[in-house]
C-alpha cells in the first residue's frame, strides 16, 4: 500500500482528522484515505452536523472532512459554525456535488476547499493540507 508523505518526518506533528458524513460507506472510504496519509490521525466520525459542531469542540481536530447533505444541521451551516469558533480548523466539505451545482452558500460558509466524494485520495487531502486547502475555491475562481 502506497503512502503519501513518506518522506515527511516521523517527528512531524500528528494531522487530527474528524470525517462528518451520515453515510456509513463514505466514512469507511474517508477512514481508508486518511491512513494511508502520514503524520494523519482519524480521531473521530460523526454522522450529523450537531455531532461535528460537539466533537470540535472537544477534539479540536486539525482537519474536518465535511459532507454537505445531512439532517436538520447540513454540512455548510455545520461548517460555518465550526470556521467562526474555530477559524484554525480546516474544514473540507466533501460531497457528490459537481462545482456547477453546489449550493450558493458552499462557497461562504468558511470551507477551505472543496472535494468530490470520488475524487477523495491521500494526494488530494496531504495537497489541501500543505496548501492550507484550495485558493481559488476560497476566491470563488473555479
Amino acid at each position: 500500500m502506497e503512502q503519501v508523505g513518506e518522506s515527511a518526518s516521523p517527528d512531524a506533528a500528528v494531522v487530527r482528522v474528524l470525517v462528518v458524513d451520515d453515510q456509513a460507506p463514505f466514512r469507511a472510504a474517508a477512514r481508508a484515505v486518511i491512513t494511508r496519509v502520514q503524520n494523519f490521525e482519524l480521531i473521530a466520525e460523526a454522522t450529523s452536523g450537531e455531532e461535528a459542531v460537539a466533537m470540535v469542540n472537544e477534539l479540536e481536530p486539525a482537519v474536518v472532512l465535511m459532507d454537505i447533505n445531512m439532517g436538520l444541521l447540513d454540512g455548510l451551516e455545520a461548517t460555518k459554525i465550526i470556521t467562526d469558533s474555530h477559524p484554525d480548523t480546516m474544514v473540507i466539505l466533501v460531497s457528490t456535488y459537481t462545482e456547477d451545482d453546489m449550493p450558493p452558500a458552499a462557497r461562504t460558509c468558511g470551507a477551505a476547499a472543496y472535494v468530490n466524494k470520488d475524487e477523495l485520495s491521500p494526494r488530494v487531502l496531504r495537497r489541501l493540507w500543505e496548501q492550507g486547502g484550495d485558493a481559488t475555491w476560497r476566491n470563488g475562481l473555479v
